[in-house]
């Protein structure tokens, strides 16, 4: 038994225990924790969920990997689409796991309380890293440097320590996707962007947008998720839609989830990936950040103590 899948029997025991829900150890642990907003997208990944559990619905063949998707996350208290996207996370996660149809091979899990003490057993599991910030919006982020060291590949835009992290294990250890840092700029300067367009004429895109309102993960109350299906389909105003780019990048993060299950598949190439990973993680080490801030930013001069 290898460490990695160790630390994924570890992470699944805790996720019975606390969230009552059993997950496979040997599917894809694929891992988004980290604060919630909605810049960092984890609208997009439950979207995306849902889009595959669609999938799964209308083709039971199909040829599909299992996929435990995880979410931690904490959000300011008066920050109501937060806030939505955590309840909406909770509710598919309702659906999902108890549709015995899909025979287990999607579960999501909201681990509550995401704190130091479980970051540590969710970044030694993670198979994959969940780094899908609107490209330009993230200042650096370091949960995607932990999980690198820990031997996660990660998926995400060119953005913040991102690029960083490609350079030093190169782009086909990872998976890129979407809208570049200058294409975000150009559209949020000049215009040019319509997400009714993609609504209309894409019918997956449709489907998953439309549940946000038709009660399928609301019963109870079909109007609950409505707040986010207006912040990416404001028909009023188009310039206030979809403010983070999530469906002009959502096929592109598909794309990049089918890369991952392909990749992941070939059980060799997924861990010479995961080496290179952590072999490659050494520039980020503290030591070489505070440097580069007391050179670059605070230009101290070096002292040198001498024992007496």
């Amino acid at each position: 038994m290898n460490i990695k899948y160790q630390n994924k029997v570890r992470l699944a025991a805790y996720i019975k225990e606390h969230n009552g829900v059993e997950v496979d150890p040997r599917s894809i642990f694929d891992v988004q924790v980290k604060r919630l907003h909605e810049y960092k997208r984890q609208l997009l990944n439950i979207l995306h969920v849902m889009y595959l559990y669609n999938e799964l619905k209308e083709h039971p063949e199909m040829d599909f990997y299992p996929r435990t998707f995880i979410f931690g996350a904490k959000a300011a208290a008066g920050y109501m689409n937060a806030k939505l996207t955590i309840k909406l996370i909770n509710s598919v996660a309702d659906v999902v796991n108890n549709d015995a149809s899909i025979n287990g091979r999607i579960k999501v899990v909201f681990i509550e309380d995401y704190r130091v003490s479980n970051a540590e057993m969710i970044f030694a599991a993670a198979d994959v890293s969940e780094q899908i910030s609107t490209a330009s919006k993230e200042a650096s982020g370091t949960g995607n440097m932990k999980f690198m060291l820990n031997g996660a590949l990660t998926i995400g835009t060119m953005d913040g320590a991102n690029v960083e992290i490609v350079e030093e294990v190169g782009e086909e250890n990872a998976f890129i996707f979407g809208l570049s840092s200058d294409e975000v700029i150009k559209y949020e300067n000049f215009g040019g962007y319509n997400p009714m367009e993609i609504f209309n004429n894409d019918p997956d895109i449709r489907k998953v947008l439309m549940q946000l309102i038709n009660g399928a993960f609301a019963p109870n109350d079909p109007d609950m998720f409505r707040p986010l299906y207006n912040s990416l389909l404001n028909t009023l105003s188009t310039s206030k839609a979809d403010t983070y780019f999530i469906l002009k990048d959502f096929k592109a993060y598909a794309d990049a989830q089918k890369k991952v299950e392909a990749a992941y598949r070939d059980e060799k190439g997924w861990a010479r990936s995961a080496i290179l990973n952590t072999a490659c993680s050494g520039k980020f080490t503290s030591d070489r950040t505070i440097k580069e801030y007391v050179d670059d930013i605070w230009k101290l001069d070096k002292v040198t103590l001498r024992k007496k």
